[in-house]
């Protein structure tokens, strides 16, 4: 028995002749007689759950929207338009894989929708040159998979950090930088690669000197009858949430749906991440997918390929909960966003992001569930 519950027994240690509890005298006032809140305590302690009341109710109420988001059900139809596309690591390029490897993605793909390979094939290095000894097996792979595979499209992924929220990075704001990164676009379609697959981040909402560089790098893959494409930002579930949260942390993760169709108007395809959400339950980011999917497909032109990200890994991390962003529930919200706001676009599909990372799980969840096998 604890000492609070001995105290609770008036009997278990009395002596002899001690008065019955109930006789015994209250306590006089004192410094040992017990004090009620301080009036100035009580108020700011009802301050503090009024802020936090306050501050909880948004985000109470967008998540019970995107709950809702999840439900009902996807119109017949809304599955692979054999538009989608895999992102390959680097080990592609590097030397690591064989033709034994290239043979077994081959069937992996085979009887899938998916069209377009978007290969690792840099990184860029700060000044927006790239070294050709960071993709030397380039033409082996292009020539193993046309052999393999020849309905797909081999395109290099090109990415580095944007020295946009610190002094290191790329610097797309200086013109020599721009023109180093058309130079080195140029110099990989030479080695075979039919497009170009450009991922820079951490991109900021109404960055005008990315439209410019999209600009000088359409006019370079016309010229080489070559494919443009790039990785998107996620848009604002919430008007201008970019900037709240880049006011918030520094880091404005979303892009406005204006800059996202401002973008998608430059090039031959975009692909939303629409992954990394920070969503805890399965039910929440599914309807978070649906919703990207509605808002991407009302700004994007029916000229370019519109792709949903999928998410190919399994990491659980601030941001990321492998639990919750599944497959199944990803594809699940796509069909859903797309069968609120166009289930016929015909230029539409879902992007798989990573090879390396992807369970069987993983592909027989997208075979499922989107290419309906």
């Amino acid at each position: 028995m604890d000492e609070k519950t001995k105290e609770q027994q008036p009997g278990a240690a009395s002596a002899e002749g001690a008065e019955p509890p109930h006789e015994r005298p209250a306590p006089a006032a004192g410094a040992n007689a017990p004090q009620g809140p301080r009036p100035r305590r009580r108020r700011r302690t009802l301050v503090i759950a009024a802020a936090l009341l306050f501050m909880l109710l948004p985000l109470l109420t967008a998540e019970t929207a995107l709950r809702l988001n999840y439900t009902g059900t996807p119109k017949a139809g809304t599955f692979t338009r054999h538009k989608d596309a895999l992102w390959l690591g680097h080990a592609w390029v590097d030397g690591r894989k064989t033709d034994q490897d290239v043979k077994n993605l081959a069937r992996r793909l085979k009887d899938t929708g998916i069209r377009d390979l978007y290969v690792h094939a840099g990184p860029l290095e700060d000044d927006g040159t790239l070294p050709k000894s960071a993709y030397t097996k380039a033409r082996w792979l292009i020539s193993a998979l046309h052999g393999a595979a020849p309905r797909v499209r081999v395109q290099a992924w090109l990415g580095d950090k944007l020295a946009s929220e610190g002094p290191d990075g790329l610097h797309l704001d200086r013109a020599a930088t721009r023109t180093a990164v058309v130079t080195s676009a140029r110099q990989i379609l030479a080695t075979g690669f039919q497009g170009t697959h450009f991922d820079l981040e951490p991109l900021h909402s109404g960055d005008r000197d990315y439209l410019s560089l999209l600009d000088d790098l359409r006019t370079l893959t016309r010229a080489h009858h070559a494919l443009l494409s790039v990785a998107a930002h996620q848009i604002d579930p919430l008007p201008a949430f970019h900037s709240f949260w880049g006011a918030t942390t520094g880091h404005p993760k979303w892009w406005s749906q204006a800059y996202f169709g401002q973008v998608a108007r430059r090039v031959d395809q975009i692909a939303v991440m629409s992954y990394d959400t920070m969503q805890p339950l399965d039910t929440l980011y599914g309807g978070y997918v649906a919703q990207q999917t509605a808002l991407a497909l009302e700004v994007t032109p029916d000229s370019t390929d519109l792709l949903m990200g999928l998410p190919f890994y399994h990491e659980n991390r601030f941001g990321h909960w492998a639990h919750a962003e599944t497959v199944p529930a990803a594809v699940r919200g796509v069909r859903l966003g797309l069968s609120r706001t166009d289930a016929d676009r015909a230029r539409f599909g879902v992007a798989l992001y990573v090879d390396f990372a992807a369970t069987e799980n993983d592909w027989s969840a997208y075979r499922k569930d989107w290419v309906q096998q």
